[in-house]
């Protein structure tokens, strides 16, 4: 039978599927995105046992993560470190150099120092070949380095004040050497002389070099301030000396501590050694909690007798559980040159319990803090306690006054007066509670129970979230203090690593990029701090010489020079001191800044608007003090850092309109002209970002790094830029770009080639 041709079936055309790309492709594409950089950096400063590290931005380099350090290779015979590694093409890589010594029973690095620039070093995607950078410089200038922080280790800190050594008649007027050595409590290996001690019953091995002993001795000579590592024989210690030993270890208590006091003979020649005189050991069952006082014999070297007795104060300080640090930044010792007479509202508005002329909103509450900031503080000043059910609150008092009766009526004779550590925060926030002056005086000054901001006792976290993020937290930790009569401001307190560990868990994870300084009156909290945080910077707080308040026993906190001499030993941005006593002598100024410290001022002399003006002209860098809003000399009532916010805001939109301005005639081939040269480096990421959020709100930490002005010809290629576009000089008009702006800008070249190289996968 004939088939119609219109009924025949039409051969169906067979599915190609796509051919896969062969290995040897997928490599080409690989090599593509990524390269081979050897990074060189030239350390010359790097001690024999310490090894150079790098850490970035990129997976590759451990996105700042201290677990993720890559250690760098050294090349024998130079000073001379450097290592091969995968980077991406496709985007800019940040990185900063740091020193540190491993620890060979754990691989832990114990940092030593790092680079703390604002803006870290910066790998084009553009070079092409790789170049030796040098340890501390960056561009050719100095950059800043800073001592490291604990990631793992323990420091331990012996501190010998006030006298402590009371040896016999006839050595008591020597002065002696102080040495100390951490010995291993482990018989496993026979023993052998430490041949850096003449001490015939000294029996140890050579100690480990991720052990570091360091000494101080706070002296108006900053070279002894300096903590430096200890000598064979120790270092001398007169009377009167406040002498601090810093021993960084793995476990300070799997160790002990061989304390040798060693004298020059008065018939030795200058080339003789001293002689061993005693000694006495710190065994680790001795420590207790992080603080505390140990009162030991001190025996002779040659008799076994006992010589005397010593008194040594130790100080534990454990690093924080959680990974809160990163090296991404740090402004633990920045300060602006900018930043200059500063106001900062003390406890807020103000002082409420003083005197009768008190604020009329209650000191440290959310309200206060509000009213403070919106009349231009550009810090605000508080105080932080702990409740019972450790969540730290901001609160001036160690004590409160509670009563169990309905709010509305009280009876002072019951009033209980408490420490605010045993309540708890719902205690502290459900029951009626009064100031110590409201109590003792049985006087109620404040009737804001129904207003929810003018409660006392907010959280550190609720405030840290409550008030606008431009304004700046002076966080002061307070904590107990032993006055020079043997009493204690508040006794049994928590556990001091405790404390501070819960406070910086609350700040590190919710300060953003809000400014923060912490500070105390406690040296040794003042040392926590400082070690158990890379980020923010520590004052130390003093109250110097003064009859209005009871001096403290501390050496340390007597003067506002041994307050100098304690913040340079501690590596600390500087100190807060008392203006009666700056006032008395404002030659202290000077003393401070040419420490390099930054230096602020309390108390109550500040309350006076010629007095703030005085001290801002003394070159105070900030001056705190109550009623703001009543003193203020401010024409503008905004911080200074909303102000920096919104002017760099500006400037990135600027530059953002000369990278993208379409341009006619002459003008234009300028333009194009100067488009084949280097051109000004800009945060596009930041910049994409403020597009946006299309608010005022800038991040603070891209101020200081996002604008990269490479060369003078980029200054020229600006600077033309900025004529061609000068009347769009207001932020409305400004902001009439913004639409144009989110068309032009690129996405993430980095995040671009992970989305190509997955659907390629």
């Amino acid at each position: 039978m004939q088939r119609w041709f219109f009924l025949e079936d039409r051969k169906r055309s067979k599915h190609k599927p796509p051919k896969k790309p062969s290995v040897k492709k997928l490599e080409t594409m690989a090599e593509t995105l990524t390269q081979q950089w050897v990074f060189t950096v030239a350390a010359p400063g790097a001690g024999p046992k310490e090894k150079v590290f790098i850490t970035g931005s990129i997976p590759e380099l451990g996105e700042w993560d201290y677990k993720k350090l890559v250690v760098l290779e050294h090349q024998e015979g130079s000073n001379l470190w450097s290592k091969a590694v995968t980077i991406p093409n496709t985007c800019d890589v940040l990185y900063r150099y740091g020193i540190g010594i491993i620890n060979a029973d754990n691989n832990d690095i114990v940092i030593r120092s790092w680079e703390t620039s604002l803006k870290p070093r910066i790998l084009k995607e553009s070079v092409l070949v790789p170049y030796t950078d040098t340890y501390g410089e960056y561009d050719g200038k100095p950059s800043p380095v800073t001592t490291g922080w604990l990631t793992t280790q323990t420091l331990l800190q012996f501190k010998f004040v006030n006298n402590p050594l009371k040896l016999k008649t006839r050595l008591s007027e020597k002065p002696m050497q102080i040495k100390v050595t951490p010995v291993k409590l482990s018989f496993e290996n026979e023993a052998q002389v430490d041949e850096t001690s003449l001490s015939t019953d000294t029996m140890d091995t050579e100690t480990p070099s991720w052990i570091l002993v360091e000494v101080s001795t706070l002296s108006n000579d900053p070279s002894l301030c300096l903590p430096k590592p200890q000598e064979q024989f120790g270092r001398e210690y007169k009377p009167n000396d406040v002498f601090i030993v810093n021993i960084t270890v793995p476990d300070a208590k799997a160790l002990a501590y061989l304390i040798d006091f060693y004298s020059y003979s008065s018939r030795a020649s200058s080339e003789d050694p001293p002689c061993h005189v005693g000694y006495t050991y710190v065994l680790p069952n001795m420590f207790k909690p992080s603080e505390g006082v140990l009162e030991l014999p001190v025996t002779c070297n040659v008799k076994h007798r006992p010589l005397g007795t010593i008194n040594i104060e130790y100080l534990l300080v454990n690093s924080m559980s959680e990974n809160l640090n990163t090296f991404e930044v740090s402004y633990a010792k920045y300060w602006d040159p900018n930043w200059t007479g500063l106001e900062v509202g003390h406890r807020g508005l103000g002082a409420s319990f003083k005197t009768k002329e008190g604020n009329a909103i209650r000191e440290n509450t959310i309200a206060s803090l509000k009213k403070a900031a919106a009349s231009g503080a550009d810090l605000l000043e508080f105080d932080v306690q702990l409740s019972k059910d450790m969540v730290p609150v901001i609160y001036h008092d160690f004590h409160v006054c509670i009563s169990m009766k309905r709010k509305k009526e009280v009876e002072f004779a019951e009033m209980l007066e408490l420490p605010v550590k045993d309540l708890t925060l719902e205690h502290l926030q459900k029951l009626k509670v009064y100031h110590l002056v409201e109590g003792r005086n049985h006087e109620i000054l404040f009737f804001d129970e129904d207003l929810e901001e003018h409660q006392p006792f907010p959280t550190l976290e609720h405030t840290l979230k409550s008030i606008d993020e431009h304004v700046g937290f002076n966080v002061e930790l307070k904590w107990t203090m032993e006055l020079k009569d043997g009493t204690f401001e508040l006794n049994n307190p928590f556990d001091m690593n405790t404390y501070v560990d819960k406070v910086l868990e609350v700040v590190l994870k919710h300060a953003g990029e809000r400014r923060i300084v912490f500070s105390c009156f406690n040296p040794d909290i003042c040392t926590m701090v400082r070690m158990k945080q890379n980020k923010y910077p520590v004052m130390f707080l003093t109250v110097g010489i003064t009859e209005k308040y009871e001096p403290y026993r501390d050496p340390r906190c007597s003067s506002i020079p041994a307050a100098v001499q304690s913040a340079v030993s501690t590596d600390i941005l500087g100190i807060v001191v008392h203006t009666e006593d700056l006032l008395r002598d404002p030659t202290q100024v000077k003393l401070a800044t040419d420490a390099g410290l930054v230096i602020f001022c309390w108390g109550d002399d500040n309350n006076d608007k010629n007095t703030i003006k005085k001290l801002k002209t003394m070159g105070l860098h900030a001056v705190i003090y109550d009623k703001l809003d009543q003193y203020t000399t401010k024409e503008v009532k905004e911080s200074i850092f909303l102000m920096e916010a919104r002017e760099s805001q500006r400037e990135l939109m600027r530059l953002a309109t000369v990278e993208n301005l379409p341009l006619s005639g002459a003008s234009s081939q300028t333009a194009t002209a100067a488009g084949t040269a280097t051109t000004p480096y800009l945060d596009l990421l930041n910049v994409r970002k403020i597009i946006n959020d299309n608010s005022t709100a800038t991040s603070l930490e891209s101020l200081a790094c996002s604008i990269d002005l490479r060369d003078e010809a980029s200054d020229k290629n600006l600077k033309r830029s900025r004529d061609i576009i000068a009347a769009i000089d207001t932020e409305s008009q400004l902001k009439e770009q913004v639409n144009t702006f989110k068309g032009i800008f690129p996405v993430d070249e980095c995040s671009k080639a992970r989305r190509k190289k997955s659907r390629n996968d």
